[in-house]
């Protein structure tokens, strides 16, 4: 059982905690606990009802009128709410609750009323990212464990490699071959897996060799496949080292492959393009990048 203070519960649910103490005083949303030395804690069940709570009266309920409804009215209530209104802080709730609670099928129905509505290029543009850039926030802050950062990616991930699964195979001479991985020690899959669906999405052939791939690996790949584009990301590895060498070992051994490089240590150290390389700087670059010229 995770135990928060309500700094934790200020990150998670957005709501001050000057607000908070308001609301337990005044309606007895949730009432903390106390350490033998009287320090106030919150317990699991109080930071799913209060991020509940939060998304109703961000939605215009007042909270006085959700103070009156039971746990089971509140959760039909958000439930409901999630699956029509679009709006951005909205969708982060949602998907918030259903992190902390670890449920996959109210997950489930979020992202799929989300693709049905806007396709799954923009439910992870305009949803998963966003959620994505949270969770890494709230991780950081140590407002979630590790298990439930792993169950939300282990659910994201089935749903790129379902939406993968679901375009055609690109069979045709004239498309465009890339291949795609990471280098050894990234660990990066969730934004690898989207760039496959990107590229499959787009009619290109697409190569995807995973994680941990090295350059005697991918040299194996090229005769086999003799591919147009290579792409990958650096953004854990090469932190404490120039990642320069590594790109200019790249071009120098893939001179008849356009190399496409992401990924934070390639932005931040400020590798520069050559002959046969290409900075993408950001995942809009990327996408500008697929559209205008493969």
């Amino acid at each position: 059982m995770a135990i928060y203070s309500i700094k934790d519960l200020e990150k998670l649910c957005g709501i001050k905690a000057h607000t908070i103490r308001i609301w337990e005083q005044r309606y007895g949303i949730i009432k903390p606990e106390r350490t033998s030395t009287n320090i106030r804690y919150y317990q699991d069940k109080d930071l799913k009802l209060l991020l509940n709570i939060a998304l109703l009266n961000r939605n215009g309920l007042r909270i006085s009128k959700i103070a009156k409804m039971s746990e089971d009215e509140i959760a039909e209530k958000v439930a409901a709410i999630a699956e029509v209104d679009f709006a951005h802080s909205t969708q982060l709730d949602a998907l918030t609750i259903s992190m902390i609670e670890m449920d996959e099928y109210k997950f489930d129905r979020i992202i799929s009323t989300n693709i049905q509505q806007l396709g799954f290029e923009q439910t992870m543009l305009q949803v998963i990212y966003p959620f994505l850039d949270k969770l890494g926030v709230l991780w950081l802050t140590g407002s979630i464990n590790p298990v439930q950062e792993s169950f939300m990616s282990c659910l994201i991930r089935q749903k790129i490699i379902t939406a993968i699964d679901n375009e055609p195979f690109a069979l045709g001479r004239d498309n465009k071959k890339f291949l795609v991985y990471l280098p050894e020690g990234e660990s990066q899959e969730l934004s690898l897996l989207f760039m496959h669906y990107l590229l499959k999405a787009r009619k290109h052939k697409v190569y995807y060799l995973g994680l941990n791939i090295s350059i005697n690996d991918l040299v194996d790949a090229c005769q086999i496949h003799e591919p147009d584009y290579i792409f990958t990301m650096i953004t854990e590895t090469y932190s404490k080292s120039p990642v320069q060498k590594y790109v200019t070992e790249l071009s120098m051994t893939f001179s008849n492959c356009e190399l496409l490089l992401s990924g934070y240590q390639v932005v931040a150290q400020n590798v520069q393009s050559s002959r046969n390389v290409r900075i993408l700087k950001s995942l809009d670059d990327t996408i500008a990048f697929l559209d205008q010229n493969t």
